[in-house]
């Protein structure tokens, strides 16, 4: 697959094209952490999964 195709294939991402990426990133960039929620009294996501069952850290 060439670059031309890839432009007429979205390829599995979050964003399809540079905008939407910068868009993205100042999102993040703006992303509270979980301790920044627990100072402001709000309730962090909760975990994604069990690290004793899949092994992630």
């Amino acid at each position: 697959m060439n670059f031309k195709e890839r432009e007429v294939e979205p390829v599995n991402s979050m964003v399809t094209n540079f905008e939407d990426m910068e868009q993205l990133g100042r999102q993040m960039e703006r992303q509270r952490t979980n301790e920044e929620l627990k100072q402001h009294e709000r309730q962090p996501d909760p975990v994604q999964h069990d690290k004793k069952i899949d092994g992630k850290q």
